[in-house]
């Protein structure tokens, strides 16, 4: 199983949005979308879990395609400890 960083998504973005936009390449087994606590839109980023070669397939098809006039970042998310350093 491989967690997906999806970055830059645009603030129309929903759950069943972002399940279309993956499900052409495989099953998608969960996926977390970040909606701001108040107005309930989405903040921009969520994160897909996918199985090893699917997940590969969606990161290289989706990386950088243009949705609703933003174009969008989809890579492996990077385990907490190489994020970077908080101060």
């Amino acid at each position: 199983m491989i967690s997906i960083s999806v970055r830059n998504l645009p603030r129309t973005m929903t759950e069943e949005g972002l399940q279309a936009l993956f499900s052409p390449f495989g099953r998608v087994r969960s996926l977390r979308l970040s909606k701001d606590l108040f107005s309930g839109e989405c903040r921009g980023f969520a994160t897909v879990e996918m199985e090893g070669h699917e997940a590969r397939e969606a990161m290289a098809a989706l990386d950088g395609r243009e949705l609703d006039g933003r174009s969008i970042r989809v890579e492996k998310e990077k385990p907490r400890l190489e994020r970077g350093r908080r101060r």
